[in-house]
């Protein structure tokens, strides 16, 4: 949270669908959530277990995953279960890929130039 104009903001909510979708890609423990998933539904523990962190900080990360869409989950007795969510990353890939294809022209611009500069020093 941070203070705005005299009023306490929350910074998260203020955050766009293609923010939270990194925000929760960016640590490599809830992309190993994400990977486990992919293989089917799990319940919190299961998902703590590979990486060796409390239930509580693995409920974190699943919430993280839940505000990004990206996981659901549903409480099942003294369980919670968890699945993919309905989040696609076409927005996530489109943003890369625009400046994939940014980058790829650089570099294909830079090998130009040395491949130019290797021709004239023969």
């Amino acid at each position: 949270m941070r203070l705005s104009a005299g009023r306490i903001v929350n910074r998260r909510v203020r955050y766009s669908t293609l923010d939270r979708t990194f925000s929760a890609l960016s640590d490599p423990t809830r992309r190993g959530m994400l990977e486990r998933l992919s293989l089917g539904p799990a319940t919190v523990s299961e998902l703590a277990a590979p990486a060796k962190i409390s239930l509580p900080g693995a409920l974190k990360h699943v919430r993280i995953l839940e505000e990004a869409n990206l996981v659901t989950s549903e409480k099942r007795g003294r369980t919670r279960e968890c699945r993919l969510g309905p989040a696609q990353l076409e927005e996530a890939t489109a943003w890369m890929e625009r400046y994939r294809s940014q980058w790829d022209r650089r570099l294909d611009r830079i090998e130009a130039v040395i491949e130019k500069r290797k021709g004239g020093s023969r």
